[in-house]
């Protein structure tokens, strides 16, 4: 059985496409009664308030039409900024070798946060590599939140 997320993914990547983005990702979250619908969007030209503006206007129109979700709702469309989530293995892979911070699931070793190196991605699993010794595959259905850790150059 598909999770919300995924029906709300395979409803709404079309109508992001159609009008020159792509669909980065969807969190959906439930507050209550309430709940917030974030879509975050991508383009290799960048991603202008215009852009969020005309997915929202589309998208809420194909929420009204289709009602995937029956309660009160929150929608925010959004770049997936510096600090972008990850969601699929394909996006993974583009960010081999940045610093990454993520939540799994369940505790592995004691710790349910980490933070290391995105060392790579084999089969379904991610590398992490957490200093020069301690290396763990992930597999991605374990994690539940994962960010890239903007990096600042400090030379001028």
């Amino acid at each position: 059985m598909a999770s919300k997320r995924e029906l709300l993914e395979e409803l709404l990547a079309p109508v992001v496409e159609s009008l020159g983005c792509e669909l980065w990702g969807i969190d959906y979250q439930t507050h209550g009664r309430n709940a917030l619908l974030r879509i975050y969007i991508d383009s290799e030209r960048g991603i202008s308030v215009d852009d969020c503006e005309k997915v929202s206007r589309q998208v809420s129109a194909v929420m009204d039409v289709e009602d995937p979700i029956s309660s009160k709702y929150t929608l925010e469309v959004s770049s997936p900024g510096m600090d972008r989530p990850l969601y699929k293995l394909e996006q993974y892979q583009r960010y081999i070798g940045a610093q990454v911070e993520l939540r799994l699931r369940m505790p592995l070793d004691g710790q349910r946060k980490w933070r290391g190196l995105l060392a790579g991605v084999e089969g379904d699993e991610i590398v992490l590599r957490i200093d020069s010794e301690n290396e763990y595959l992930l597999p991605i259905d374990s994690i539940e939140k994962a960010n890239i850790i903007p990096q600042f150059d400090s030379e001028k």
